[in-house]
């Protein structure tokens, strides 16, 4: 992916410089759009802002996308259970214990090295830590997982996840007997206050999150739900 600068229009008031710009940059998440105004390539009216200014409805936004860096991580022969594979993507069946794409202090035994291993070249879409990771799983949820090998591939899957063309459905066991046969469970989402290695319903600067989930059987203690991810 070549660099690339576009400008858009604030369309609202009091809204945070990277909601903005991931709002209107859909194939990009929120931490790299970060990453990028950090770097000082976002500039607001001509002046180059934090990620939480608040804009002002008709602030003119340059967003300037640099080019994906070489990738750094090392490919690495890493055995993958592939479900399907074109010229385009391929869905793997991500093993529970498996982390996606490398992080700080974790550099190697991740999905990203087995695929860059296994494909030898990835969209570079979302940086160079995540070369082809259109969507993700925590390290200990198995299942499945489509990477996009070019460009154009990643565009068409992102764009199929944010108007939910594409649906996401996961199986689950609680704690607790769910009383419901069926419900829809609403929240923000975003670091624990606490422990920010996890994720929990927060009550500001979360990530609005719709969840419908139904029971399949039960278990005394624990439930064995079906959830679908608006």
């Amino acid at each position: 992916m070549s660099d690339s600068t576009k400008v858009y229009t604030a369309d609202q008031d009091g809204e945070r410089l990277d909601r903005f710009l991931t709002r209107m940059e859909p194939t990009l998440s929120r931490a790299h759009v970060q990453k990028v105004i950090a770097e000082g390539q976002a500039l607001v009216s001509g002046r180059v802002r934090k990620a939480n200014y608040k804009l002002q409805a008709g602030e003119e936004v340059t967003f300037h996308l640099p080019e994906a860096k070489p990738v750094e991580i090392l490919p690495e022969d890493i055995p993958l259970d592939i479900l399907y594979e074109d010229s385009d993507i391929i869905v793997i069946n991500k093993a529970r214990g498996m982390v996606v794409h490398p992080a700080t202090g974790i550099y190697t035994g991740t999905l990203v090295n087995a695929l860059l291993y296994h494909c030898k070249d990835l969209s570079g879409i979302n940086g160079e830590i995540r070369p082809g990771i259109v969507h993700r799983l925590d390290k200990d949820t198995s299942g499945v997982m489509v990477a996009a090998k070019n460009d154009a591939a990643h565009l068409d899957l992102a764009e199929q996840i944010r108007t939910k063309a594409a649906h996401r459905i996961y199986w689950a066991i609680v704690c607790g007997n769910i009383r419901e046969e069926a419900g829809v469970i609403k929240g923000d989402i975003g670091r624990h206050p606490t422990d920010r290695k996890k994720m929990a319903i927060v009550h500001e600067h979360g990530k609005p999150a719709v969840t419908h989930f139904r029971v399949l059987e039960r278990f005394g203690d624990y439930t064995l739900v079906e959830c679908r991810l608006e």
